[in-house]
């Protein structure tokens, strides 16, 4: 352990956002720190979220999703070791054990304080056959730019994506964007699962007619084979017998936090197999933070833990443990699940539980689902958004939103997800000061519309 007067040893496992924000927060502070962040890959910090954008060819150049390089960190005082994998954490010793994963060389590393942001890896099917080439995830770097290449090449003309959660249906777009033939495969009976079902069936139906024919969306479907030649996948092969051509194949069926070395070395796993923290970002052993995709999280609404891995909370709880280890004081309060994403012209969000999950923690349920236009239905730019708000009858309390239009649905979602963390009830949520002008908003806001059919289901009952 450190001396009075030396520099406090900070030990940060992982990149990407969590563990860069908290060595960024840390070398803020005016404590006196070594810092050390091991990660095995070949940079640190970068935008995976971006990764479907620059598949697509919005973002022309790939260097634009780092936010920030090691050289950058280690001018400012900070040590960066790239290639490098922890294979194990000695609580007892304050100490962990890292890998060369270039050359295999192992060494021990002192802290007084550790930091685990090791974040999460893309779930791989039992598929038969998924050795075959042209067949990607897409988490990292490396990932989107080969898949960037596979599809501008001139005979990649058709795509398979296996997974229709947010991942599969901004890779959904990126492939439509660039004139393939795309088949979206979802073993579940309906793509973005965590919608409720009637908006999901929606935003599908939208996506299919949005798409001229060049999508196809198949539910209730799995994908038990790869077929190919020389090495290539060919086709795709589902529960059901069908055989779908495909040039190229992501998987995108979802992630599993990476937390075996938090396992192995005592720390309790929560919900999902992910780290359990306190609001401070502290593990159930001591001197041990973590944060980021790797932890679990506690939601506001239903008041239970959960695993919502989002690069927004990953930022703001690598914010949290960095003031903590530094001594101060910060506490995290919890999720909403607060996410939005697109498809070509529309955009797609939600917050808090939807009602199908509501139900199943017990509220009260009533909601309100209205299609309107997002302006004064005059502008020329004036689009539908299709809203559903939902609340506890019995205490009126609000608990989710759901939106999908080509026009301004996130910021209603935003809306909504405010007026839960201020706790506002139904009451104080109809007086809410929302702007108007024609070009923006309708004179009574399609939320506050959804919300006063609620407001009126109830006094009638």
């Amino acid at each position: 352990m450190t001396e009075k007067n030396q520099k406090q040893k900070i030990v940060i496992i992982g990149g990407v956002a969590a563990g860069p924000k908290i060595m960024a927060k840390l070398l803020r502070t005016f404590g006196n720190f070594q810092i050390d962040l091991y990660t095995e890959e070949d940079m640190i910090s970068y935008s995976a979220c971006g990764l479907p954008y620059f598949v697509e060819g919005l973002i022309e150049d790939v260097n634009k999703l780092i936010v920030r390089t090691p050289e950058q960190f280690e001018q400012k005082g900070a040590n960066v070791h790239l290639n490098k994998r922890c294979t194990k954490i000695l609580p007892q010793e304050h100490k962990i054990v890292v890998q060369d994963t270039k050359t295999g060389i192992i060494q021990q590393v002192e802290y007084d304080k550790l930091a685990i942001t090791t974040g999460a890896r893309p779930i791989l099917p039992p598929i038969k056959n998924h050795h075959l080439e042209n067949i990607f995830t897409i988490r990292k770097i490396k990932d989107g730019v080969n898949i960037r290449n596979k599809i501008r090449d001139k005979d990649t003309k058709k795509a398979v994506i296996v997974g229709g959660g947010y991942i599969g249906i901004e890779m959904l777009e990126a492939f439509f964007k660039n004139n393939l033939e795309v088949t979206l495969i979802e073993r579940k009976e309906h793509i973005l699962s965590i919608f409720d079902a009637e908006i999901s069936d929606m935003i599908a139906a939208e996506i299919v007619n949005m798409s001229k024919g060049k999508v196809k969306i198949l539910t209730s479907e799995s994908v038990v084979a790869f077929e190919g030649g020389n090495g290539k996948v060919e086709k795709v092969i589902t529960d059901k017998g069908q055989k779908i051509e495909a040039d190229i194949v992501v998987i995108a069926t979802g992630i599993v936090p990476n937390t075996e070395i938090a396992a192995d070395a005592g720390i309790e796993l929560g919900v999902s197999n992910a780290i359990r923290v306190n609001n401070r970002m502290q593990t159930t052993v001591k001197d041990i933070y973590a944060a980021g995709d790797c932890i679990e999280n506690f939601h506001l609404v239903s008041k239970n833990y959960c695993w919502i891995p989002l690069g927004s909370s990953a930022n703001k709880e690598g914010r949290c443990a960095a003031i903590n280890i530094a001594g101060g004081y910060d506490a995290f309060a919890g999720v909403l699940g607060s996410a939005v994403t697109r498809y070509d012209t529309m955009s797609i969000s939600l917050t808090g539980l939807t009602e199908t999950e509501a139900k199943k923690f017990g509220f009260d349920v009533i909601s309100s689902t209205m299609t309107k236009k997002d302006k004064a239905g005059y502008m020329p730019d004036a689009e539908n958004i299709t809203l559903k708000l939902v609340v506890d009858k019995r205490l009126k309390k609000i608990l989710g939103a759901q939106a999908f239009g080509n026009g301004d649905a996130d910021k209603r979602v935003n809306t909504v997800a405010a007026a839960i963390a201020a706790d506002q009830t139904l009451d104080n949520f109809l007086h809410t000061d929302m702007t108007y002008a024609p070009p923006f908003s309708t004179s009574v806001d399609p939320l506050l519309s959804a919300a006063l059919v609620i407001n009126n289901q109830i006094y009638k009952s």
